[in-house]
């Protein structure tokens, strides 16, 4: 009697959840099919811009968010085009009386913030308001605020104010203990990638290259806060220096910020500036729903400018979101390629490198594009080793002055794990074969210097590839070229200076760029993204099915979560790669 209460009460349970379950599941789907209604902007709104979470290129809509329940996740992540574009339409909105800026804590890398940073200078420009409120603000949350007219900072609150720094992992220790041992085959003083397998700390040439680096964008980044704030950069130099900056009165002090204040004063504020009578609520409306029914169409439908984005690590294949996959980025190009109504290409470009192979099939297929419409790199982030590869086909490159590029290099890494299997897990390997070679390369066996060098050989070859084509992409002589080649990472602003790139500025100067390549005047054309972004129903199902498994590594494992990441990194670094020294973290 007790076994058949338990079934019936499992069963009971069961078909409650199921009616759960189902009941959000409708309601998200119905929420996916109404997107079609136009947003009314009340008079006197308020555009929100909340930069504090992931700024990707394009922006991935989570139907399940506004209803909660157990997929709703975070919120509606509008990327940057959606930020940008929400700019330039409330700029000429007579409903939006100006912004109010959330960048507490933004997670974008400084070539984006600086996208957005310009943009909202420019929303200026317009008469309109910018304001910001922060509990506390990072240096990359100040360097957003510093634009703002008024700048809030709770008075309990804080502002990083210490300089910038880059941090990386050492993995080689942790190696030694497994008796793995990483064998790795590279060219480039500077192709630091694989320092985290064979050394304990940063060789003089990675400190070198990543001590010009930061201190390129510092520069860059004290100059501009200067220009809005009135501060000289010596000044805001010497605060960071003397951690002057340790508390809020001394923000105010030293006019990093306008005002000192909680939430309800800000907001009394804002309502007196905007005329609101204080018993009403102020009109905020974030980017997602704005957008809706208030996005630009001008221009000729039949001439379109084509920016197709390629986000992520490079792999072969279709990849995934957070990938480049080799096979996927061509379906996708060959399409802009033949579209006759799409009259030149721009590709954006935030990757750090990954596969040769894969990088090098793709820059292929830009350099056949290239033979029958112009493409323009527009580098974010960054775009370095094959990011920079896929850069080096396009006829004309774009970067921002924060932009991470270079690491023109290669390097191969195979993990010898003979004894760690053997001493470690008991586990010992034997097998024939009809050649000496038969299995190589191997992990299982200690190779033969023989065979070591036969793998020095491909990568040195493949090198000498890299660095042929990127010379002939920058007309100018190889040996030039491998100059300022060795793996070595350049900031946007030295990149222009070397000839590595053309242009500094963001993706709308590429835009105008291709535009003027094609022969196409201001406002006679479209602009339409590649992959299209996804519909509603596809992000339902991507949340039923739990395909962003980084969003629940980050959840269930909370601060060990970037290691997981790192060791799935590792295990997917087979063959040779062209990438920078991952997980570099400027902040």
């Amino acid at each position: 009697m007790l076994q058949f209460l338990k079934y019936v009460l499992a069963t009971f349970v069961g078909i409650i959840v199921f009616i759960f379950l189902s009941f959000f599941i409708l309601i998200g789907i119905g929420s996916a099919f109404s997107t079609d209604e136009k947003v009314v902007v009340e008079e006197k709104s308020v555009l929100k811009l909340d930069l504090n979470q992931p700024i990707m290129e394009v922006g991935v809509d989570n139907p399940f968010a506004e209803i909660g329940g157990p997929f709703a996740g975070g919120e509606n992540v509008a990327g940057l085009k959606d930020i940008l574009q929400a700019l330039k339409t409330a700029q000429k909105d007579n409903n939006i009386k100006g912004i109010f800026l959330k960048t507490e804590g933004p997670q974008a890398g400084w070539a984006t913030l600086e996208e957005i940073r310009n943009q909202l200078l420019t929303f200026k420009k317009s008469g309109k308001f910018v304001v910001t409120y922060g509990e506390s603000y990072s240096e990359k949350g100040y360097y957003l605020a510093s634009v703002a007219d008024k700048i809030y900072l709770n008075p309990a609150g804080g502002l990083e104010w210490n300089g910038l720094s880059a941090e990386y992992s050492f993995l080689k220790g942790t190696f030694d203990k497994l008796e793995v041992k990483p064998l790795v085959f590279r060219v480039g003083e500077f192709k630091s990638a694989i320092e985290m397998f064979s050394r304990q700390d940063m060789s003089e040439a990675s400190k070198q290259q990543t001590s010009e680096l930061i201190g390129a964008i510092n520069n860059n980044f004290l100059k501009n806060i200067a220009t809005s704030r009135k501060i000289p950069a010596d000044q805001l130099k010497s605060l960071a220096d003397s951690l002057a900056i340790n508390n809020p009165a001394a923000a105010l002090k030293y006019k990093l910020v306008t005002n000192l204040g909680y939430w309800d004063e800000f907001e009394t504020a804002l309502k007196k500036d905007i005329k609101v009578d204080e018993k009403k609520n102020i009109s905020f409306i974030g980017v997602e729903k704005y957008l809706k029914g208030n996005v630009d169409t001008d221009g000729d439908f039949n001439k379109r400018i084509g920016v197709l984005v390629a986000e992520g690590e490079i792999t072969s294949g279709d990849g995934n979101n957070e990938s480049i996959g080799s096979d996927k980025f061509i379906k996708e190009l060959k399409k802009v390629r033949d579209n006759d109504k799409i009259k030149a290409v721009v590709i954006r470009i935030n990757s750090p490198g990954g596969s040769a192979l894969a990088s090098d099939v793709m820059w292929r297929e830009i350099q056949l594009t290239a033979k029958k419409k112009p493409v323009i790199a527009s580098m974010s982030d960054v775009a370095a080793s094959g990011g920079y590869y896929m850069a080096m086909g396009c006829d004309t490159i774009v970067a921002q002055p924060n932009t991470i590029t270079g690491s023109i290099g290669i390097f191969g890494l195979i993990f010898n794990i003979k004894d760690f299997m053997n001493n470690k897990l008991g586990v010992t390997f034997d097998g024939v074969g009809t050649s000496p070679h038969a299995d190589w390369p191997t992990a299982t066996r200690e190779m033969s210097q023989f065979e070591k060098d036969m793998i020095q050989k491909s990568v040195n070859e493949g090198y000498d590839t890299f660095t042929k084509k990127a010379a002939a992409g920058r007309k100018m002589p190889v040996e030039k070229l491998r100059s300022l080649a060795q793996g070595r990472v350049w900031s946007g602003i030295e990149a222009k200076e070397n000839g590595l790139v053309d242009v500094l500025g963001g993706v709308d100067d590429a835009i105008r760029i291709a535009a003027k390549a094609a022969g196409l005047k201001e406002g006679d054309y479209r602009v339409r993204y590649y992959p299209e972004k996804k519909k509603p129903i596809d992000e339902i199902l991507n949340k039923l099915m739990g395909s962003n498994e980084d969003e629940a590594i980050a959840k269930n494992l909370g601060e060990l979560a970037p290691y997981v990441k790192m060791y799935k990194k590792v295990m997917n670094m087979g063959g040779i790669q062209a990438r920078i020294p991952f997980e570099m973290e400027i902040r």
